[in-house]
């Protein structure tokens, strides 16, 4: 592993500073590490970078970049919540970003102003969610997850589809199974889009290493899946800390291997895309 896409440091919910990480970067020999703060969202939280901080972050990033040789980039992780959220490239084209990374974290239900928060350490606000806002039925509400994807995939601009099957993390094999044909329907529907889009996927190892889930992001099928409709793919280590960095990659690597995948893209930034 030689870059790593998907950072996030203390201007948004990660632990260190951006020095950290490239510091961090330098021992490990990268080549590229792309910062992705996660992007402000309307309303109060503890995860999203302010967007009056934005400007500053972005200027962090360029003032380090004269003290390395550690190619880095600018990018958000945006969160899309149907009819709530900013529209991806608004902020990419505001802040001059290199790219953006899209993905699913809050799940909307129809008709409601209410979220089911997915992601975190507490598998009980997964659990609670589930009850309140769908009155426990797991098939409506993961489907309304993948739906939520679908929809972020037609209407929104993206260069890397995060953790694409992020709901399976707190499931933990309780409620559904992954093998059920409803969920590949709609796991390969969300393939189909990803492919049609020209978006590259994330292989994620946090949810490995933060002992939250007992497979990459995506899971093996997904993976085989994506090789056969040549989707291209980067090694995510999804680093909230500096140490992190590079974490579960060798294994990502074999992943991807044992799913026909040769290499991995990286980001040129010349033509301004993953390539």
């Amino acid at each position: 592993m030689n870059a790593n896409y998907h950072t996030h440091c203390t201007y948004c919910d990660g632990k260190d500073p951006l020095s950290a990480f490239v510091a961090a970067a330098e021992n490990l020999h990268f080549n590229q590490l792309g910062f992705s703060s996660h992007a402000p969202v309307p309303f109060e939280n503890d995860f999203g970078i302010q967007e009056d901080q934005i400007p500053n972050y972005c200027q962090e990033i360029d003032n380090l970049q004269t003290q390395t040789n550690v190619c880095l980039l600018k990018a958000l992780e945006c969160d899309f919540i149907p009819g709530m959220s900013t529209p991806f490239q608004q902020f990419k084209d505001t802040y001059n970003l290199d790219y953006i990374i899209g993905g699913v974290h809050l799940v909307r239900p129809q008709n409601s102003e209410k979220l089911w928060f997915i992601d975190g350490s507490k598998r009980e606000i997964y659990d609670d969610g589930l009850f309140q806002l769908f009155n426990g039925n797991i098939k409506q509400a993961v489907t309304t997850f993948w739906e939520q994807t679908f929809e972020m995939l037609e209407t929104q601009h993206m260069d890397i589809i995060a953790h694409v099957d992020k709901i399976k993390m707190h499931n933990q094999h309780r409620f559904f199974q992954e093998d059920e044909s409803w969920y590949k329907i709609l796991a390969d529907k969300a393939l189909q889009l990803i492919y049609k889009h020209n978006v590259v996927m994330e292989i994620n190892t946090r949810g490995l290493y933060k002992k939250r889930c007992d497979a990459f992001y995506p899971s093996t099928e997904i993976l085989q899946k994506a090789r056969k409709l040549d989707i291209p793919v980067v090694i995510s280590t999804d680093a909230h800390k500096a140490e992190e960095l590079g974490w579960f990659a060798a294994e990502a690597e074999q992943e991807l291997q044992r799913c026909g995948y040769g290499n991995v893209v990286h980001f040129d930034k010349e033509k301004g895309c993953f390539r």
